[in-house]
């Protein structure tokens, strides 16, 4: 995979981003434009085996995106909680398999931050409208929180916001790009964090059978 790239600050006067927390790494244009096309294909193949849903929470509404998953275990939530299950919700099949691609980029950013072993079993694949976002939230619903977090933006961009360990603190905006991936580990595993908007009409890349969707992002987890 490419190595990261200079990408556009989201301050309008060109100043540098705050650091980031510790265990946050940030990969700006970390994709080459062939690459994230490659992965978008990837994600129309999913979706082909896999149909976009949408969860519910717990009082019955509807989550803002839709999504699906691929891997052996994929994220649901209905009435009866958030959790991991083996076949999508809707046809009953299994997972579509992580996307070579994806897993050889999860080995790459692994490797450089020294971090062994690391096999997602769980991959979720957030489809994101011109309205969507993702409320402020931690990934809390895996067995083992020394496995990180891997995400990866296509499309549109968007604009991510970073917490603490407390709904309540502060947060950091940070404008992902088509072509990052942001890797939450160690103390910044457990980080709330969330997707405020999303900017229509500033992707790089698109594909005839995403049309209507402005942004993909998948999300790599070690859910067991």
């Amino acid at each position: 995979m490419g190595k990261a790239a200079p990408q556009p600050d989201l301050f309008a006067d060109g100043a540098q981003p705050p650091p980031l927390p510790e265990g946050v790494a940030w990969y700006r244009g970390r994709l080459s434009k062939a690459e994230q096309i490659g992965l978008l294909d990837d994600a129309v193949a999913i979706l082909q085996a896999a149909p976009l849903f949408r969860p519910r929470m717990r009082n019955g509404t509807p989550l803002i995106n839709k999504m699906t998953n691929c891997g052996a275990l994929g994220w649901y939530s209905d009435e009866k909680g958030y959790r991991y299950i083996a076949q999508h919700p809707e046809t009953g099949a299994p997972w579509p398999p992580i996307p070579s691609r994806l897993s050889a980029l999860c080995d790459a950013i692994m490797d450089e931050l020294g971090i062994a072993g690391y096999a997602p079993d769980a991959c979720l694949v957030n489809a994101y409208g011109a309205e969507g976002r993702l409320n402020l939230h931690q990934d809390h619903d895996e067995v083992d929180f020394r496995w990180p977090i891997v995400s990866v933006s296509l499309g549109a961009d968007a604009l991510f916001v970073l917490g603490g360990y407390s709904r309540k603190d502060k947060v950091l905006p940070i404008r992902l790009c088509s072509g990052d991936v942001v890797v939450l580990y160690g103390k910044g595993r457990t980080l709330f964090h969330g997707v405020k908007k999303v900017f229509p009409g500033t992707s790089p890349v698109s594909h005839p059978a995403l049309n209507g969707l402005a942004r993909i992002n998948f999300t790599l987890r070690r859910a067991r």
